[in-house]
């Protein structure tokens, strides 16, 4: 496969003579303007609850001064909103959350009334699940979304599918949001990891250089507390016992098998199944023995699950082959999703991972114009792709922009597999702002992986 160079290393952030103002800078011959008074409803700067237990006000206070700041202030005034000591506090408590949450989170939407007793089965009530695909730092749309679907509340429960940050112009806030929504809900909120929450990717495609823009000097801080929460997320869902959902998708068996010769630990054969020909598809049971916890997943070696589920793409071709254009990952085809929906009496798999940019280069597959697309349809049940960034990405290189619509999908009881799309449009106008990458130079859809600098420690 080729590999491409090193990208380019991300612009630097101003440095004292500059002021940023919505992303571009001025110098001190035309100092800053003072900042806008912010409304009187907005409880800023933001403060961390005393006794730690956030509130509804407290999260629509967060929604609507990360909005007003994106209109109003240079992005370097961040933390005259959200303090740092702020960040660390969120950031601490939901990644505690996360850590100790399985690989294969299992999501369980039929819940009791907090009215009723055990036994008094009449009152168990189903939730609605809605499962997000990529919002990649689209903060306006995903304020949107989660109005048009309906907060995350006792009776709807949100599935997260990754890819939070990178590309878009405020992945940071767009991250702390959904944090703050894990720590309010975390039991109607789950947020999985996508391909882009690890040091590569937010290292070539925007996300790393925001936060050293926004935080300043205690931004290598605050991007370092990122990236270990990012380890934490989990890699998938089961939903109700009928949805399988992850990022990229299936994942191929990474098998153990003891030595014909030899005894013990130290003399185990180990087995990678890394031929395309030995290729076999893995099973529940490994995706949970899997160490999540690396902050960039390995293309080789013996802990591939984890790169396959949030690399991986579905083909029209029939079995598991590597994923040769992104360098990572499978390829699976319709007769590999009959095999895993029927093992697990499944009927659904949502993944995301492919917005516009990335259908546009697949032969025989729908593009994303719509927000989503139905994969493969087999005996045992569908396959879908969801992608929730509506007119993606938001810096194009392209002579005509993508203008593609984003959506979400809605399970609702009592079998949670027939799925409900809902689209919608990008919110208009977008803040002004300048990118965080060279969006021009950087491949628009993570093909041809620089792998020799990604971290596999």
């Amino acid at each position: 496969m080729p590999l491409t160079t090193n990208p380019p290393p991300p612009p630097p952030p101003p440095d004292s003579t500059t002021a940023t103002i919505n992303g571009g800078t001025t110098s001190d011959l035309n100092p800053e303007p003072p900042s806008p008074t912010p409304p009187d409803e907005l409880l800023i700067p933001i403060s961390w609850p005393e006794d730690g237990t956030l509130s509804i006000d407290w999260i629509h206070n967060l929604i609507s001064s990360f909005d007003w700041s994106s209109r109003n202030l240079s992005p370097s005034q961040l933390p005259s909103i959200f303090p740092v000591q702020v960040f660390d506090s969120l950031v601490l408590t939901a990644s505690k959350m996360l850590h100790k949450e399985p690989n294969c989170v299992t999501i369980d939407p039929f819940r009791n009334s907090p009215h009723s007793s055990d036994s008094d089965v009449s009152a168990a009530a189903a939730a609605t699940v809605v499962v997000v695909g990529d919002v990649h730092g689209q903060l306006h749309d995903l304020m949107f979304l989660i109005r048009d679907a309906g907060y995350p509340s006792e009776d709807r429960i949100f599935v997260f599918n990754g890819d939070y940050v990178d590309r878009g112009a405020w992945g940071l806030e767009t991250f702390l949001l959904l944090l703050a929504w894990k720590v309010f809900m975390p039991h109607n909120v789950y947020l999985l990891r996508g391909n882009h929450e690890s040091k590569y990717c937010t290292s070539v495609y925007g996300f790393e250089n925001e936060v050293m823009v926004k935080y300043g000097d205690k931004g290598k801080h605050v991007y370092r507390k990122c990236l270990m929460c990012f380890e934490g997320l989990p890699l998938a869902s089961i939903i109700a016992g009928r949805v399988y959902t992850a990022h990229g998708g299936l994942f191929r068996s990474v098998t153990v098998t003891p030595s014909k010769r030899f005894k013990g630990k130290k003399n185990r054969k180990i087995n990678l199944n890394s031929d395309s020909k030995i290729l076999s598809l893995g099973s529940l049971e490994e995706l949970a023995k899997a160490r999540r916890s690396v902050l960039d997943p390995p293309w080789e070696g013996t802990n591939l699950i984890p790169g396959d589920v949030l690399w991986s793409d579905p083909s029209k071709s029939p079995g598991l082959a590597p994923n040769k254009e992104r360098g990572i990952g499978l390829l699976w085809g319709p007769d590999c999703t009959e095999e895993f929906l029927k093992k697990y009496q499944l009927k659904l798999i949502i993944r995301s991972h492919e917005g516009p940019d990335a259908r546009e280069k697949r032969d025989g597959f729908d593009g994303m114009a719509e927000g989503y697309t139905i994969d493969h349809i087999v005996e045992s049940g569908k396959l879908v792709t969801v992608f929730s960034a509506p007119d993606y990405p938001q810096f194009q290189a392209t002579k005509e922009r993508y203008n593609n619509k984003g959506a979400y999908v809605v399970l609702e009881p009592p079998n949670y597999d027939n799925p409900i799309f809902h689209e919608f449009s990008a919110v208009t106008p977008r803040p002004k702002v300048n990118p965080y990458y060279d969006f021009e130079d950087v491949i628009d859809s993570d093909e041809e992986l620089d792998l020799t600098s990604m971290v596999t420690s």
